[in-house]
């Protein structure tokens, strides 16, 4: 076993391969653990899109030593929240509780890792449930109208493929591909456990060697390593769907969260769209200040949209930057189209002014410390940027924004908001017809 040097936080590997970060808060008798995995859709195959996430879905259905039933009831008898998600790079599970419950956590992770049953009937239940989920997002304008644009910016990385996967592949897989991936990536050495709370280390570091100590190392799973080509010129789709409203998404190719780029692009984003954090756990739940956004005057006070907002994520590989506007009723989506690229050609020419990036800065800042206001946060940092880059990454990341100056954020504008580097996305409602529907029952 290894140990880094003993600061507030620890980091320590097992000799299994897994990675551990212990960090002490003592504001109150809260603990959380996070269990990431580094495996998310961008390792799937074609014919196995979606299987990370309906393996996350399996792995609450209970274990060799948690019966079904108990996997929700042992976290919640303690007052305590249980949560996990997948996403392109990771799949991550969660639970918050009292520091006395930290065993029953660390129990209930082991057996994650290394003892799930994949009944074939709970395998079968649970593809008519994604499925539905399926459904249910193609029936919302905006979230299709993202997951074909993504598809339409990529061609060769496998981010083009939705985290849900695509409907024949969800009909086709079998019990045994879920199974045999839960097996290949579900090992300690894929592994990073977070604990963050009112502990004491070396006693945290006892209990997780007694249930993960004795679980073997697995081979190191396979990566892709497909990289997207540049794109060579923009490219555009359009959805027309009965509905009511019209939806415009733009994305640019993106930095990865290591290039040199990425902090410059997320000042710009924050002066065009409002700033935004860092955490996918949490930055979407509070809206970003936006009254005196480039885009926010440009496409909402001119009456042109009711919304406009950016979203750039630290990702592992190069991802996108995308910025959406939901039409006002009567506002033709080339109107707006042409608003939102008017005003982002005006950045990459004339700039940005320095209280533009000062007035960015500190709401970037602020954005941060809000980000890791509880125990579930910040280990949620900890986790997520050890999975996709590293801590020092996320450490790193206040000085790197306080450091960004116009001409970087010019820069990342000429070089990511170019037209050949654009993909553009319309959802045009059509309009309902009753009629048809009458005529048809």
């Amino acid at each position: 076993m290894s140990h880094a040097r003993r600061t507030r936080q620890t980091k320590t590997t097992l000799d299994n391969g897994l990675t551990v970060f212990v960090q002490e808060e003592h504001t109150a008798p809260l603990a959380s653990v996070w269990c990431w995995y580094k495996v998310g859709s961008k390792d799937e195959q074609p014919g196995l899109t979606g299987v990370s996430h309906w393996v996350e879905h399996m792995n609450f259905k209970g274990t060799t030593h948690i019966p079904r039933d108990q996997v929700k009831g042992i976290i919640e008898q303690c007052g305590g929240s249980w949560n996990g998600y997948t996403w392109i790079d990771q799949t991550t599970y969660l639970e918050t509780a009292t520091c006395d419950a930290l065993d029953r956590m660390l129990f209930i992770e082991s057996e994650r890792m290394a003892h799930c049953l994949y009944h074939p009937d709970d395998c079968e239940s649970e593809r008519t449930v994604i499925i539905s989920e399926l459904q249910g997002g193609e029936n919302d304008p905006d979230q299709l109208l993202d997951q074909e644009l993504t598809a339409t910016a990529f061609k060769a990385h496998p981010y083009q493929h939705p985290t849900i996967g695509w409907i024949s592949d969800l009909e086709s897989m079998s019990r045994d591909d879920l199974y045999g991936y839960y097996r290949r990536y579900y090992i300690p050495n894929n592994a990073t456990l977070v604990i963050v709370g009112d502990v004491d280390t070396d006693e945290a570091m006892k209990r997780v060697e007694h249930h993960f100590g004795p679980i073997p190392a697995g081979q190191r799973p396979p990566r892709i390593r497909t990289v997207e080509p540049d794109q060579t010129g923009e490219r555009r789709l359009t959805i027309r769907r009965q509905g009511t409203t019209g939806y415009l998404k733009v994305g640019y190719h993106a930095p990865s969260v290591v290039e040199p780029r990425f902090f410059p692009l997320l000042v710009l984003d924050a002066v065009l769209t409002g700033a935004k954090g860092l955490n996918l756990w949490s930055s979407f739940r509070v809206p970003p200040p936006q009254r005196s956004t480039r885009l926010y005057r440009a496409l909402v006070e001119r009456g042109l949209a009711s919304s406009v907002s950016g979203s750039l994520m630290p990702t592992e590989d190069p991802f996108l930057y995308v910025v959406s506007a939901t039409a006002t009723e009567g506002v033709a989506l080339s109107a707006v189209e042409s608003a939102l690229i008017d005003e982002i050609e005006r950045v990459c020419r004339d700039g940005i002014t320095d209280a533009e990036l000062v007035k960015a800065k500190a709401q970037l800042k602020a954005r941060l410390v809000f980000e890791s206001d509880s125990v579930t946060n910040i280990a949620h940092q900890i986790g997520f940027f050890e999975t996709v880059a590293s801590l020092d990454v996320f450490g790193g990341a206040p000085g790197r924004i306080a450091s960004v100056t116009v001409d970087e954020v010019v820069d990342a504008a000429r070089s990511v908001c170019r037209d050949s580097n654009r993909t553009v996305g319309w959802f045009e409602p059509l309009p309902v017809d009753n009629g048809s529907l009458k005529s048809q029952v």
